[in-house]
């Protein structure tokens, strides 16, 4: 499984240590204000172990993001195929970072490694990247306006499993790579972990976040 890094984040796989803070940023409101109700740990731990079964046999998924300056886990970004129920097929990106590690352009940061190896024919090599969020997150749809993708209205759905208000609309962007497109853009270089998985099960993600 390879790890993704940045000037300053690492994109690994899960560890044990993890747990705690994801667990809290999954039962802190407004981290979860554009994907609805909060997650109690046995549901956050499931999810990480699903992840981390995910990028174990497919070799990208969502990815632990950790501030190499510090060692801290502050989210998770990677990229995950359209749910089957879905009017389209695709892959989409997605980040979700702990409010302290708002603010710090963290997410854009980790997205950018993300497309760039999800457009690497030495990554995933797609011809296409998508992001799919509320329409009123305008923080993650301002992430995806800095990566460079496009607001595809005609994609644009409501998520009927999901009450009447503000989390039923959502909106999908899009990005196809420019040609010719170098080998590990944006400096992308894919790791081999010195570290084994630490677990495995399975979980869905949800949807962009920042």
């Amino acid at each position: 499984m390879p790890e993704l890094r940045t000037e300053r984040l690492l994109l690994r796989a899960w560890r044990e240590s993890d747990l705690a803070p994801w667990a809290a940023m999954n039962a802190d409101p407004e981290v979860r204000e554009h994907l609805g109700d909060l997650l109690t740990r046995e549901q956050s731990e499931a999810s990480a172990a699903g992840f981390q079964a995910d990028l174990d046999e497919r070799g990208w998924g969502w990815w632990a993001v950790e501030v190499t300056g510090t060692g801290e886990f502050v989210g998770f970004a990677g990229l995950d195929p359209v749910e089957d129920d879905m009017a389209f097929d695709g892959v989409e990106a997605g980040w979700r970072l702990a409010r302290s590690a708002w603010g710090h352009g963290y997410a854009t940061e980790a997205a950018r490694a993300v497309v760039g190896f999800a457009f690497d024919e030495e990554g995933v090599g797609l011809e296409e990247v998508l992001a799919i969020t509320t329409a009123a997150n305008l923080r993650s749809q301002a992430v995806m306006r800095r990566l460079g993708m496009t607001h595809d209205p005609a994609k644009d759905f409501d998520d009927l499993t999901v009450p009447e208000g503000p989390l039923r609309r959502h909106v999908v962007w899009g990005i196809r790579p420019r040609r010719p497109y170098p080998s590990h853009p944006w400096g992308l270089r894919p790791q081999t972990p010195a570290f084994g998985p630490e677990g495995a099960s399975s979980s869905n993600a949800g949807r962009a976040e920042i």
